[in-house]
């Protein structure tokens, strides 16, 4: 077990040594000066959904994407297609849809009801899945990221766990 060993000349600075058990090295954690709750890669909010049944997209219309599975999520902020984290931060969100006929489409991430971030635009191919990333700063409280997909021609999503789906992981706290 690791030993906790105040920094020389410690007045409360925030920085802690840390001593290994069976050698005389030290490593040194420096602990910011922040309020609120402090996070650590076990308890970052994360989650992953996917939808298991087809959902028609308009032609032309920014259309919200629904998804009824949850594969995980580590805080419970994902409910109703919907990532509300508790924990202010910047999450890095990853979205994959793919159509079952050939169209153009395109996805888009939407913060509080609003076009945010515009992902990639696929081109006119059938059973290919367009993949869209975003970093989006979320305040902890009333900030949300839902997506929306643009379909060229209405036509339905090719449901599964693998290829309609909607992820996101903080990256580190504010």
């Amino acid at each position: 077990m690791a030993s906790l060993i105040p920094a020389a000349g410690s007045t409360g600075s925030g920085s802690l040594t840390l001593q290994g058990p069976s050698t005389s090295s030290t490593q040194t954690v420096t602990i910011p000066d922040a309020t609120g709750t402090m996070m650590v890669s076990g308890n970052m909010p994360a989650f992953s959904a996917y939808s298991s049944a087809a959902q028609s997209i308009s032609s032309s219309t920014y259309t919200k994407v629904t998804f009824d599975t949850k594969e995980f999520d580590t805080n419970n902020n994902f409910a109703s297609s919907r990532f509300t984290p508790t924990v202010a931060g910047y999450y890095q969100f990853t979205a994959g849809i793919q159509v079952a006929a050939t169209t153009t489409t395109q996805l888009v991430f939407y913060k509080n009801g609003a076009v945010f971030k515009y992902g990639n635009q696929c081109a006119s191919i059938s059973y290919v899945t367009n993949n869209s990333t975003a970093l989006i700063y979320c305040n902890g409280s009333t900030d949300y990221v839902e997506l929306y997909a643009l379909f060229g021609a209405t036509n339905n999503t090719n449901p599964s766990n693998s290829s309609v789906y909607f992820q996101a992981s903080m990256v580190r706290a504010s």
